[in-house]
Parts: C-alpha cells; structure tokens; sequence
C-alpha cells in the first residue's frame, strides 16, 4: 500500500470503496461505498448510506441509515456514527492508522469497539476477542501497549463529547452529504 499523499487524496464527492483487514492480513469487512464528504492530512470523512457491506464469513447486509465515518491517519481508530431516529449512535472501532491507496481505504481491525450511545453512556466491547486474536495473530507488545493507550484515548474524547462526538457536526456532515447528491 502507497502511503497516503497529495497524489493519492480523494475528492469530496468520490465515492470509494473501504476494506478492513484482520492482523494476519485476512479481509474482516468492505463497504462497497462511502461518499467522500472531507479531507484533509489527518482524515477522511465519508457516508455510508445504503451500501451493501461483506463480512469476512461472506455475509452480505445492506446499511439502511446514513453513517457517518471518521477515518484517521495517524490515530488507531476510526469512529461511525450512525444517525437514527432516537439519535446519534458512535461505533468506533480501534484499528491501524488508514491509508488511501487510490484503491480503496484501508486499514487493520484490532478488535476492541467502543460504543457511545445518544445518552452519553459507553460501553467497551470485544475485549475477549482482543485477548484471543493477540496471542492467535501473535501481536507485539508494542502494538498491544498502541492500542491499549489509544483505547484509553478515545474513551477520553467519548467522555468529553469532543470532536466528533457531538450531534451538531454529524448532522452538518449529512447537510453536506445532501447538497453533493442535489449537485449529481
């Protein structure tokens, strides 16, 4: 994979194709679009919005609500938000730094999730699985203490409704979404 560069940024209004791979290097899921809506060095932000989604077992589902994803450069983790009727749900899920190959974005699935719900509570998932794919993928110390301190950071950000946990900046992205459809 290229590393992420002026050459290779998409434009607002792309559509791109996302892949998320295990450690061992095995796809974990794809998206077959998102909707670039931002970008800058540090991220990309786009919408999923009914976009079929493939899991790894092949399972195929079809997102019925408009997500809006935070995709980071040089954070380990990436944050969707899922606008429903009873509110903004957050799934982040701690992963690789992404990068953009002019392919699809990509990055590497570690497993632990957090979940913000519209009430403010959180919960911190998959914590079993992190321990079996840690000794099964053989991670190294060095990547374990990574995402453990990178956990630890985005609980911070979850507790403090920062950027981009809070209600007005998903909805200003989805009001950005609607006037690039109105322009195609």
């Amino acid at each position: 994979m290229r590393k992420w560069g002026v050459d290779v940024k998409p434009k607002i209004g792309e559509v791109i194709y996302i892949q998320s791979f295990k450690h061992d290097g095995s796809l974990h899921r794809t998206w077959s679009s998102g909707t670039v809506l931002d970008v800058d060095d540090e991220k990309l932000v786009l919408i999923t919005y009914k976009t079929w989604v493939v899991e790894a077992d092949g399972r195929k589902w079809f997102t019925r609500e408009p997500a809006i994803c935070f995709y980071y450069f040089n954070r380990w983790y990436n944050v969707i938000s899922m606008i429903r009727s009873k509110g903004v749900f957050y799934y982040c899920n701690l992963a690789s730094p992404s990068v953009y190959d002019g392919e699809a974005l990509k990055n590497i699935d570690y497993d632990l999730d957090v979940k913000l719900f519209p009430d403010g509570k959180y919960l911190v998932l998959d914590e079993d699985e992190f321990k079996v794919h840690r000794k099964q993928m053989e991670y190294s110390q060095e990547l374990i203490d990574i995402v453990e301190a990178e956990k630890d950071r985005l609980v911070e950000k979850v507790k403090a409704q920062s950027y981009p946990f809070d209600e007005k900046t998903i909805h200003d992205y989805f009001d950005a979404y609607l006037r690039i459809k109105e322009h195609n």
